[in-house]
């Protein structure tokens, strides 16, 4: 990122060159946007003479717009810039290699191997001697000797590939992130105005002089002033903090800026910075000077793989509100990691401990063993020309531990989860989902339950007037123009087309024969199309009265579910139309115009009647009901800001019957999620019966169920104290049953969603997903597991909220997520089953081989290859499954079940039993059996053995096959089935197999490999063929009989995370694993100390209240110290001062054996 003036300068130096082309330079439009409120309306007007005269001095038409020729928007664009900002720039290859580097074995590895290289070109003067233990024995085996180096350097050279692989993968998961951002960045258009025209562009090209018609939920492109507005309120709280929303006015602030969100009303307005001269990019450019302390903070908040999970925002511009959203992290609910990344780095640090202790045992048994046997059974002197020799030895113990360590962690998961999530994000694009937050594709899989909207999600968001209720008439269809009154119907049209968005239209079909298409707000184009229906032209009324000359707008919000619009009349007067919720309206409504078309009064028990008779049965159908109204003001101007005098004293026109049908497809697709355990909630807007209509035509409600259909009110009553405040005791009692929540605000929406995952009745945690289309789902769609935002109706709030963009608006898509949601969980699962066998037959082979052989039956350069197909080529085979239909007849996994359930378990542990038997068969009777030389016990730098290479050889064919075995994590018997749909699998499979037979055949002294016969290939390939029989036996015994199996990796629970993430902006397991390592040490320490100031204290006979103090300063020293109740109690004065220290050390919290959690 570039630093701002270094930016102005270039393009300020064009502008003096075109200085004559507009009225106004680059310098002279930024030094403006940078005023606010009324200091902007006097330059506005003091400098440019208003804003039409600004609009010419960039040669723009405020009605018309830009002409849109070519030559002139790239003059606008070198003049004034371009509308994009620089994206950072990604991270070279050199980079990743370098990462990839870091890790903590492989420097561990290469330490190792650089100091065997150098010690095997040393030649120690007392190598002849027969004092120094064997080295090698006969003359043909002093070239072996000199081949010394070889391990060393084929060690490196394993290394090598193992970074450069990994490397790539980052590589090609970042550009595949790249490739999904510029997607995400494309959907996002604006309408601007051109040549006269409402035409959608999309961000990057606006340029300085267009004309941007903006609306409610829309996040502003550019800077620029306004026009014209119609009750304008904008969040600026990603600029400045703010919270409060800010009215826009011509008259008292009319600058409008890049980043900020539109809350309320509509307006037009001409840009006049773009790009880096946007108030957000002059931000986001001075970001980039202190981009390199960010990327420190930011590698601390990365995952263990190196992947950041977060996608950037939707347009790069928004990373001056992601800056704003840092400041106020401490406020915000805390963004977990996905719940199975916490499961798998919680289980790969415990599997990471194990490995470490393991291969520190193992060398320090080698050492011992050694040293034992050397000096005191054999009884040989330390000679110092030996030393070298001995360091030889020494180097070789350490590479084996080494070795263990390496195969013990299991570095290829982080992998695994990243191949299976890219993979899946790419194949979810097919099935419409646009996945912006990776994890989210993962968590949709633990689904328990859906809230979803109705309209466009599960209806088509189609609308049609289908009936209306005018002048005392129910008419079940669309009525001819005739029935009506001129003066009825001129109240009709006029409450139509004037009181609605002028962004709203209906335009003639794209293809012969179609239906026209409605742009803008559904429920207008509606409303115009019935007008239309009405052989009656909405147009012509627009023209006649312009956007410019309504006098006052109350645009719909989700508070007033209600709209007006107030026009002068042309004998003096207003008259303001509204159009809303029928029962909300109504209730406003004093007047009813009857059959006459004269205004008659409306009583509440005629509004009672009306609500039964019309808007009940209307309801009954699964039809929105809309009233339309009018209010004439002949008096006195009215004060317009007091909305609830002037919103009152109503005259109805009509109510209308507005259909939305249910998209065909959708009853299919919630018996799908019923199937697969996933209770599907409807909460939408609309009138309790008109839901509780299509809530049954979808399948939510089947007849017999036992569930309640609440409106928000309702709601509310039952779920809140006297005081007001949401109770969760109370939550409890309803969400179980509640399937639709009616008359919503969206506050009412947020508080359900927070209830169900806040909520711990039932066996399991609930997840859960919400869609949501409109600014005001923003909370929600945050505050859920997984938001999904719809990609055509939705607005830019939305989806900035969202974790997922519905590109087709489908609640179908959301299902097809869930399928691959539970496909990504299942693939790790699969590759986490296949790596454990192999981590733990590997380490107790080497660690039981080096001490009783004195050496590992598999070299270090082997283990690296078992790792690397291990973890690299079996996470690519493992992790590429396709989804099945079977995966949606199970019930979700929810959030605190282990990764590795008690099947999973006795597949490990059964396989690993199988392989073990068979490779300790093979090392201590393999010669007996071939015929052959034994391996064992071979002196230092002696040739590779037949014996040691059956043993590798078998060892990398089980493992061969019990890949296949991995297939299937369920119990399942055919472990074949559909594994041709796989063609990764099948590529890996056979390119291991190919690869395993080179090595053996050609890999020589780097491998530690001899060729083999024939005769010793067929017994080797029997052995690993047994693994795919020996899984079938497996899967006969069944899991219930075996009690003595625990499940592993489970979740983190909600009580630990909430303790020990205060503070942390993104919880990272792996790093609060490490701090509970150090914590423990602490408290160890501190427990020691005050139990020694227990001991003198008594012994000194002093007072107690010194300890308690000293306690007490414990418990507030940096490191937190957890309520545990453990201290030594120092009550009881009589006893000795030994048996309290007894007491003490057997206090169970060094331990942490109590199961509370410790920060």
């Amino acid at each position: 990122m570039t630093n701002p003036s270094e930016h102005a300068l270039p393009a300020n130096s064009v502008a003096e060159s075109h200085e004559g082309d507009f009225g106004c330079t680059l310098m002279d439009l930024r030094k403006l946007m940078e005023q606010r409120s009324s200091d902007a309306v006097t330059q506005v007007n003091v400098q440019y003479g208003g804003v039409q005269n600004l609009c010419s001095r960039l040669r723009t038409s405020p009605v018309e717009g830009l002409s849109g020729n070519p030559a002139d928007l790239e003059k606008r664009r070198q003049v004034f810039g371009q509308n994009l900002i620089p994206p950072k720039k990604p991270k070279t290859f050199l980079e990743l290699v370098w990462e990839a580097l870091q890790d903590v074995t492989l420097i561990i590895l290469e330490i190792a191997a650089i100091i065997s290289l150098v010690l095997s070109f040393y030649r120690p003067p007392g190598g002849e001697n027969e004092l120094c233990g064997q080295i090698a024995q006969s003359a043909e085996d002093e070239g072996e000797a000199e081949a010394g180096w070889i391990e060393g350097a084929a060690i490196l050279f394993s290394v090598i590939i193992v970074v450069l692989v990994t490397a790539f993968n980052d590589w090609s998961k970042e550009k595949q992130f790249r490739g999904l951002q510029s997607r995400i960045e494309q959907e996002q258009k604006f309408s601007v105005i051109r040549n006269g025209q409402l035409i959608q562009l999309p961000v990057a090209d606006i340029v300085v002089g267009d004309i941007a018609q903006i609306k409610y939920g829309d996040l502003l492109p550019a800077d620029g002033v306004l026009i014209q507005g119609n009750d304008l309120k904008i969040d600026e709280s990603s600029l400045t903090g703010e919270s409060d929303h800010v009215r826009k006015s011509l008259d008292k602030d009319p600058m409008l800026l890049s980043g900020t969100h539109v809350m309320e009303g509509s307006g037009r307005m001409v840009v006049t910075a773009v790009g880096v001269n946007s108030q957000a990019g002059i931000i986001f450019t001075l970001l980039g000077a202190s981009e390199d302390d960010e990327e420190e903070k930011k590698k601390k908040a990365k995952t263990q793989d190196g992947v950041a999970l977060e996608i950037q925002p939707l347009n790069s511009q928004e990373g001056a509100d992601n800056e704003d959203k840092d400041k106020k992290a401490s406020k915000v609910h805390k963004k977990e990691k996905s719940v199975l990344q916490g499961k798998l780095t919680r289980l790969a640090v415990q599997i990471g401990k194990a490995g470490l202790i393991m291969s520190a045992v193992t060398v320090v048994i080698l050492i011992l063993y050694f040293v034992i046997d050397n000096f005191v059974i054999q009884g040989r002197p330390w000679l110092a020309e030996c030393t070298p020799v001995y360091i030889q030895y020494f180097v070789k113990f350490f590479i084996i531990g080494v070795t263990v360590l390496v195969v013990a962690v299991p570095e290829g998961l982080p992998l695994a989860v990243t191949i299976s999530l890219a993979y899946s994000v790419k194949k979810m694009m097919k099935d419409n989902n646009l996945v912006r937050h990776l994890d989210a594709c993962e968590t949709m899989g633990n689904a328990t339950a859906i809230c979803s909207d109705k309209t466009g999600t599960l209806t088509m968001n189609r609308m049609t007037v289908v009936q209306a209720y005018v002048g005392g008439t129910h008419y079940h269809q669309v009525p001819s123009p005739d029935v009506f009154l001129p003066k009825v119907l001129d109240l009709i049209v006029n409450g139509i087309a004037i009181n609605s968005a002028y962004t709203s239209k209906i335009l003639p079909p794209e293809k012969e024969g179609g239906l026209p298409r409605q742009v803008g707000n559904k429920t207008e184009c509606a409303l115009l199309g019935f007008v239309a229906d009405l052989k009656q032209d909405y147009q012509a009324v627009r023209n006649e009265v312009p956007e410019e000359q309504l006098y006052k707008v109350y645009t719909f919000n989700s508070v007033r579910k209600s709209m007006s619009t107030v026009v002068r009349k042309p004998a003096g007067g207003f008259r303001m139309y509204s159009k809303g919720a029928s029962e909300i309206m109504l209730r406003k409504c004093n007047r009813i115009l009857d059959k006459k078309g004269e205004a008659v009064p409306f009583k509440n028990k005629d509004r009672d009647d009306m609500v039964r008779s019309v808007i009940e049965p209307m309801a009954c159908e699964g039809l929105r009901t809309i009233c339309i109204a009018y209010r004439d003001f002949d008096d006195a101007e009215p004060s317009w800001d007091n909305e609830s005098e002037v919103l009152t004293e109503l005259t109805c026109i009509a109510v209308v019957g507005i259909e939305d049908p249910v998209r065909p497809e959708v009853p299919e697709a919630i018996s799908k999620c019923k199937r697969a355990g996933i209770t599907v909630r409807m909460v939408t807007g609309d009138n309790v019966n008109t839901a509780r209509a299509i809530a049954t035509k979808c399948g939510i409600l089947t007849p017999g169920d036992d569930f309640l259909c609440l409106e928000g009110k309702e709601f509310n009553r039952l779920i809140r104290n006297e005081k007001g405040e949401v109770e969760q005791e109370k939550l409890d009692k309803i969400w179980p049953k509640l399937r639709v929540l009616a008359r919503s605000s969206p506050t009412d929406k947020h508080t359900l969603v927070k209830g169900i995952i806040d909520s711990t009745v039932g066996d399991q945690r609930q997840v859960v997903a919400v869609t949501g289309d409109g600014t005001n789902d923003g909370p929600a769609l945050k505050k859920a597991d997984v938001g999904f935002a719809m990609g055509i109706a939705g607005t830019d709030v939305a989806k900035e909220a969202s974790d997922i963009i519905l590109t087709d608006d489908n609640f179908t898509s959301i299902v097809k997520a869930v399928m691959w949601g539970r496909n990504v969980y299942d693939s790790i699962s699969k590759f986490l089953q296949f790596q454990l066998t192999v981590n733990v037959v590997a380490v107790i082979v080497a660690f039981t081989g080096a001490c009783i052989t004195q050496d590992s039956p598999l070299k270090a350069v082997q283990m690296l290859w078992v790792n690397l197909i291990m973890d690299t080529f079996a996470s690519l085979a493992l992790a590429t499954e396709p989804p099945t239909d079977a995966l949606l007849r199970r019930r979700p996994y929810g959030r605190n079940k282990p990764l590795i359930s008690r099947t999973m378990m006795k597949n490990i542990l059964g396989h690993a039993v199988y392989q073990l038997t068979i490779i300790f068969f093979l090392v201590f009777a393999g010669e007996k059996f071939f015929h052959i030389d034994s391996g064992r016990k071979a002196p230092l730098h002696s040739p590779p053995s037949q014996h040691y290479t059956i043993v590798f050889n078998t060892f990398v064919l089980m493992q061969l096959f019990n890949e296949i075995n991995s297939r299937k994590i369920h119990g399942e018997r055919n472990v074949f089935a559909g594994i041709y749909h796989n063609l990764i699998f099948c590529s890996v499979v056979l390119g291991t197999f190919i690869s395993q037979v080179l090595i053996v055949e050609f890999g020589g002294k780097p491998f530690s490999c001899t060729k083999l016969s024939l005769s010793q290939w067929l017994w080797c390939l029997f052995f690993g063929i047994g693994e795919l029989l020996w899984g079938q036996i497996i899967s006969a015994i069944p899991t219930q009989s075996l009690k003595f199996l625990k499940e592993a990796g489970h979740g983190t629970t909600k009580e630990e995370i909430s303790k020990d993430a205060e503070g942390l902006d993104e919880i990272d397991h792996a790093e609060m694993e490490l701090r509970r390592g150090q914590i423990l040490w602490f408290r160890g320490l501190n427990r020691i100390q005050t139990q020694i100031e227990v001991i003198n204290t008594f012994q000194t006979g002093a007072s107690i209240k010194g300890v308690l103090r000293r306690q007490t300063m414990g418990q507030h020293l940096d490191v937190k110290l957890g309520p545990s109740s453990s201290y030594v109690s120092v009550a009881p004065v009589r006893t000795s001062p030994t048996t309290s220290v007894a007491a003490a050390a057997s206090s169970p919290t060094v331990g942490n054996q109590g199961g509370q959690s410790v920060p």
